[in-house]
């Protein structure tokens, strides 16, 4: 850091208010304790943010801290799951200092309050690379309803939430990849990228479902996830994968549109499987394709063609 303060001066100002659940102890002892629900299963992940290769090391602390969180949540919103808690390990530069860690706390606090989450723990040090943020997030589900990748069957629907490829298009704005005319445009894609919206109110809902995952390397490649682990062929249907009005303003609504939103990721909506449609008043969702017998995804046209993407998603090695 950019002073003489220890690691625990650090956690005490800027962390332990955050730390509202009594079994994190205030921060003050190695261990947090975890109360189990009566009939319920605890569910358990865990993501690893690192600066250039999903934030921007510009990007506001505030941002950078919800993004860190939400990405955690829209894994446990897609296994059904309620969360409650979450570890925190920062690995930060010397050079970083108080200005940032406030904001980055004030960004945790705003997502605890939404999402009725609080801190129970962690570890925070100091690193001669890049900024990296990891969180263990931790949830509740009734016993035997979470939801996996491996149940998807032939006769399946497949759905997706909201819309896909803004992420994308926000990234392509940061990075200089595109250019936008409208401030709205730009600003509301550039959002989507900062500051995900897990769909943490529709995971009761998706426990009907038979399958699910959140979309964070790509539609195509994590759908494809689910149909590996099903043994399963899915057919997606390119002129009904949803795309924000933002989104097409910038990449217009062509096949190559769609093509680069359904490969783009970041998305962290939620791609599922069910038999008949899995609804929720406070979430959009689409039907984008059918489970089929076979293995493998496809996106077909409006004629039943297969369009050939370079990628289905993003790949970290």
């Amino acid at each position: 850091m950019t002073n003489s303060s220890s690691e625990f001066d650090l956690i005490a100002e800027f962390f332990a208010p955050l730390a509202t659940s009594p079994g994190a102890f205030g921060l003050k002892d190695d261990v947090a304790l975890v109360a189990a629900r009566a009939g319920h299963d605890l569910v358990v992940t865990t993501d690893t943010i690192v600066a250039g290769v999903d934030f921007f090391a510009n990007d506001p602390p505030a941002s950078i801290a919800r993004k860190a969180l939400r990405v955690n949540l829209s894994d446990l919103a897609a296994k059904g799951a309620e969360p409650f808690g979450y570890l925190l390990s920062l690995m930060l530069p010397k050079e970083i200092g108080r200005p940032f860690l406030k904001d980055f706390a004030a960004g945790l606090e705003s997502d605890q309050t939404e999402f009725a989450v609080s801190l129970l723990g962690g570890d925070m040090s100091s690193t001669p690379g890049p900024p990296a943020i990891s969180i263990t997030a931790f949830g509740h589900i009734p016993v035997g309803r979470i939801v996996r990748r491996n149940g998807a069957r032939e006769g399946d629907l497949v759905f997706v939430t909201g819309t896909i490829g803004d992420s994308g298009g926000g990234l392509a704005l940061l990075e200089n990849q595109a250019v936008s005319t409208s401030v709205e445009t730009r600003t509301r894609l550039i959002a989507r990228y900062r500051v995900p919206e897990p769909r943490v109110t529709f995971a009761p809902a998706l426990r009907a479902a038979s399958a699910a995952i959140d979309v964070s390397d790509g539609l195509l490649a994590d759908l494809g996830h689910i149909a590996d682990a099903s043994g399963v062929r899915m057919e997606l249907q390119a002129e009904r994968i949803p795309l924000s009005p933002f989104l097409r303003d910038l990449w217009g609504d062509g096949v190559d549109a769609i093509a680069r939103a359904a490969t783009a990721g970041d998305d962290y909506e939620i791609a599922f499987t069910a038999r008949s449609p899995t609804a929720d008043a406070r979430t959009a969702v689409t039907r984008i394709g059918k489970v089929t017998k076979g293995s493998g995804i496809v996106l077909l046209d409006a004629e039943g063609g297969e369009i050939t993407v370079p990628r289905k998603g993003f790949v970290h090695f």
